[in-house]
């Protein structure tokens, strides 16, 4: 609670019953734009606020705040104290001072955390932006422990122990619904499982703070002082990111299934994210510009994804004779692909093509990316092909794999200290056939 400022007129009992009857009341400003007044009457006092706004045809604006406690103790509805009165002014300035910028007017009684994030996600998804991996991180990990509580009693400490939990508790694992038991791996133990639920433990802080920010911007919490202490967990957030050689990428494919391989080389001929080729349509493709138009991205924000001659002939002879509103891909029943269908064909491919540890299918987007750093195409073009906002997260996976300047100055500069041995052993490119290009026929090779 702000301080109360002194007014030896009105702040006690003894001082107001001196005062003169009179309609017009006894200010006191509390700061700028806003005071609290005393108005003496027959039958006792009562408080008022006035806040003043040159941006409103009526800059002054009045509030009956209730009575004084003249005649009876202070409880904050019945009679108010000074300090009370002056609190309730305070809170009513601010709330017209909001609603005189077009903002909304401030929450009054209980906001929990609950609310906060119900509110949230409407604005998230007004944005435009895609919902449902972020409302599954807050069902799954915000509500449960931090929903109920208000979040003017949401404490820095509170937060801080439901992160550190967070990061010490096992992954959840995909768990069928009539199971009705959720599933978790093995708890962390090694450095590198560890980092991954700090990261994890990280991004829904990130969410949890978006939240309770967006909250406080709207007037309905009074200050941010208790999550804005709670700082992430430091150097979790760069893993070493896997991606294919072009090698990996031709054995991949190569080991799909019929109807599960156009999924895969378009992932790599794109570096599109599996929901964003799964809403694919026909009319998508631009033959003539050599482009796929992604209506729907993570971000919200549509992009135009470019193609190689490559990419350009895949995807014309996947759409040459169809509807323009017919789907891309389809699985081998004719049925669009949903949600983690991608998960088990994509292990056993790996499987076959004897890529271990199996990848995700976000490795390969990721593969996309490296391959375009490592022929040293510029950060923001692979930002922009990515869908990436700026070039931060782009430079955080792939700035390494560019060739630059130190690098090349290094190895060309640096002296043959004759510390190794030459070898006469012939190292094998590749066990498949010669080529580095994604064939756009479905023979594997026998």
């Amino acid at each position: 609670m702000a301080r109360t400022i002194r007014n030896a007129k009105i702040d006690t009992r003894s001082a107001r019953v001196k005062l003169k009857e009179r309609r017009e009341p006894y200010w006191t400003v509390i700061n700028a734009g806003c005071a609290v007044g005393y108005r003496r009457g027959k039958s006792g006092g009562t408080w008022i606020a006035r806040h003043y706004s040159p941006s409103r045809a009526t800059a002054m604006k009045y509030k009956a705040l209730g009575p004084a406690d003249d005649a009876m103790d202070a409880d904050g509805v019945a009679a108010l104290s000074y300090a009370q009165a002056q609190s309730a002014a305070q809170a009513w300035c601010a709330s017209e001072a909001r609603m005189a910028e077009g903002l909304e007017p401030a929450h009054v009684g209980p906001y929990t955390v609950k609310q906060a994030m119900s509110d949230y996600m409407d604005h998230y998804e007004r944005e435009g932006k895609a919902i449902g991996a972020t409302q599954h991180a807050v069902n799954a990990h915000i509500l449960p422990a931090l929903g109920d509580i208000e979040i003017g009693k949401l404490h820095t400490h509170r937060i801080m122990e439901w992160h550190q939990s967070l990061a010490e508790a096992p992954a959840r694992l995909r768990t069928a619904a009539r199971s009705g038991q959720q599933k978790f791996s093995a708890a962390p133990v090694d450095a590198d499982s560890k980092r991954a639920r700090k990261a994890t433990a990280n991004r829904v802080l990130t969410i949890l703070k978006a939240s309770l920010n967006h909250a406080w911007r709207k007037g309905k919490v009074a200050n941010d002082a208790a999550w804005r202490k709670v700082r992430p967990f430091k150097n979790v957030d760069a893993p070493v990111i896997r991606y294919l050689t072009e090698d990996e990428c031709l054995r991949l494919t190569n080991a799909c299934t019929a109807d599960f391989r156009p999924m895969v080389k378009a992932a790599l001929l794109t570096g599109c994210r599996y929901g964003e080729l799964v809403a694919l349509t026909v009319s998508d493709f631009n033959g003539d510009n050599a482009t796929v138009a992604i209506r729907t991205s993570k971000s919200g924000k549509p992009r135009h994804v470019v193609l190689s001659d490559e990419g350009r002939a895949f995807f014309e002879d996947l759409t040459t004779g169809k509807m323009a509103a017919e789907g891309i891909f389809k699985r081998s029943d004719g049925s669009p692909w949903g949600v983690s269908h991608q998960k088990r064909p994509l292990a056993a491919a790996c499987k076959a093509a004897k890529i271990s540890p199996a990848v995700s299918f976000h490795i390969l987007r990721h593969t996309h990316g490296s391959l375009l750093a490592t022929r040293g195409v510029p950060m923001p073009v692979i930002a922009q092909q990515l869908g990436h906002a700026d070039t931060r997260m782009t430079e955080k996976h792939y700035a390494h794999l560019s060739p630059n300047y130190v690098a090349d100055t290094i190895r060309s500069s640096f002296p043959n200290l004759g510390l190794v041995d030459t070898s006469n052993v012939s190292k094998l490119e590749r066990r498949f056939p010669a080529t580095n290009k994604l064939s756009t026929g479905n023979k594997v090779p026998s």
